[in-house]
């Protein structure tokens, strides 16, 4: 099918390689940095890497594309404190990025999480693009730990750490959202016209239970497959006009239309 081709196609692309580039410019206030590079997708994530020597590296800091001019080749890389590889018991250095230190984006873009509503459409979706796939029961195994039968980003997050994950797939009304799952920026929606007889909450899985915790976000049981993942996308993808749209045309969410800034729309 159509649809299966283009995934393929997409997918084969951004997981290639990871893409490595130095550090051009530094705004430190800002926690900013700029590589040149061809082309590049905003909302990728990765990391700032420091070489000690050439046989030896550091990473400093988390590090997302917020923008990328076209005209110039130049992407802007927004950083954030890196706590991934978090031990206590081992020492840590204290430097700060600079330029010429690396830039490495697209981490973990050959490992994926697939969310689907149920069996025989997770099953479709991911025996058709080639990519090791991360069952979505270790990531309810996980939920269950915290206590979140709905899971939050942050749950997303802290799964990408602990397995090395970088994408995340997400079935929702016949679309594949295909997205970094750390800054959970869509890089791209494809057609995927399923028939969906039954929604499994909150995503399919063999876990038959996600335990709840007592109180906190995410502790309450899912009421409804779909509207949670599409506030998740909104509130991550607030100028982005696929998404929009399709909000728009959907009764069910389309409450979240005033999350969007319609003046920045691209």
């Amino acid at each position: 099918m159509k649809y299966t081709i283009l995934l393929i196609l997409f997918v084969s692309q951004i997981f290639a390689s990871v893409i490595r580039a130095p550090i051009v410019t530094l705004d430190s206030d800002k926690e900013e940095a700029t590589i040149a590079i061809n082309h590049i997708d905003v909302g990728v994530s990765g990391f700032v890497v420091h070489h000690i020597t050439p046989q030896h590296s550091a990473i400093l800091r988390n590090a997302t594309v917020i923008a990328f001019d076209k005209a110039k080749k130049v992407a802007t890389i927004k950083m954030s404190k890196f706590n991934a590889l978090r031990n206590n018991s081992l020492p840590y250095g204290k430097w700060q990025p600079k330029v010429g230190d690396t830039v490495e984006l697209a981490f973990g873009y050959s490992r994926a999480l697939l969310i689907a509503p149920n069996e025989t459409i997770y099953h479709k979706i991911s025996k058709s693009v080639n990519i090791q796939w991360i069952h979505p029961d270790l990531f309810a195994t996980v939920l269950s730990f915290v206590g979140h039968p709905t899971p939050l980003q942050s749950d997303f997050a802290s799964f990408a750490n602990a397995t090395s994950v970088g994408l995340l797939f997400l079935y929702l009304d016949k679309k594949i959202y295909t997205v970094d799952i750390k800054s959970f920026k869509i890089l791209a929606i494809t057609d995927a016209d399923f028939k969906v007889t039954k929604k499994q909450k909150p995503f399919y899985t063999r876990v038959n239970k996600i335990d709840a915790a007592w109180w906190g976000e995410g502790s309450s049981e899912m009421q409804a497959y779909a509207p949670h993942y599409y506030d998740l996308l909104v509130k991550n993808n607030r100028t982005n006009q696929k998404l929009y749209t399709i909000v728009k045309s959907h009764k069910e969410v389309n409450n979240l239309l005033g999350e969007f800034e319609t003046g920045k729309m691209k």
